[in-house]
């Protein structure tokens, strides 16, 4: 793909993720989803060692921004990465950053 062929909503979504995964707390909680991992907020939130209602409130960001996806399972909700391919943006943020 070359810049021309850039879509100003296809970049505003992606600044978007870009914007949900900046935070130290929200990258520790999609550093233990990588890898097809599926945790529920009481299993991050025990591993995290924070607040249940901090790590809703981080799970509701990453979700409404499109970076995790989640599915029920009786009383539980498991949260994932929506896309295999964050890890791709990751690389390239750390390439273009460094």
């Amino acid at each position: 793909m070359k810049i021309k062929d850039l879509d100003p909503e296809m970049l505003d979504r992606a600044a978007n993720i870009l914007k949900a995964i900046a935070h130290p707390m929200r990258i520790a909680i999609l550093s233990h989803l990588e890898d097809g991992n599926k945790l529920t907020v009481t299993q991050i939130h025990n591993i995290l060692n924070i607040e249940q209602s901090t790590t809703s409130h981080h799970l509701g960001i990453l979700k409404d921004k499109g970076v995790l996806s989640s599915q029920r399972e009786g009383k539980n909700t498991f949260y994932f990465l929506k896309h295999e391919s964050l890890r791709n943006i990751i690389d390239c943020v750390s390439k273009c950053s460094g």
